[in-house]
């Protein structure tokens, strides 16, 4: 089972992909287009050319996992413009947004750590 945790590293593919492939051709794209190994622990993102689907890929210490999610009407709308990096970095709260179709830019989440103050 692909649990996402706050600590979990979420990469996200901003150029579209072939969907015809499988695990191993995107375990590929991960080495050599995001320059990423995906046997990190890693999870991966990608969408569709069409936009109207999308693929997570992560491996678990014993194999891959790869999931999709296809719209049954619509794009995905907020997925970011292509630009000076092949991927981009998103926190687990703007990955839960992107797979109910929102948009990740605009996601606004109090911190994931921050200092408490000592009462002296």
């Amino acid at each position: 089972m692909i649990q996402i945790t706050p600590q979990m590293r979420i990469l996200l593919a901003v150029e579209p992909v072939d969907f015809r492939r499988g695990i191993d051709g995107l375990a590929a794209l991960c080495r050599q287009a995001l320059g990423s190994d995906p046997q990190t622990g890693a999870l991966f993102v990608f969408r569709s050319r069409r936009g109207h689907a999308i693929k997570c890929l992560t491996y678990d210490g014993q194999g891959y996992w790869c999931c999709q999610k296809r719209l049954s009407q619509g794009r995905f709308g907020g997925w970011p413009k292509p630009g000076a990096s092949a991927a981009l970095r998103l926190e687990p709260h703007q990955l839960h947004l992107l797979l109910w179709n929102g948009d990740p830019s605009g996601a606004v989440a109090a911190p994931l750590w921050r200092a408490v103050p000592v009462a002296g």
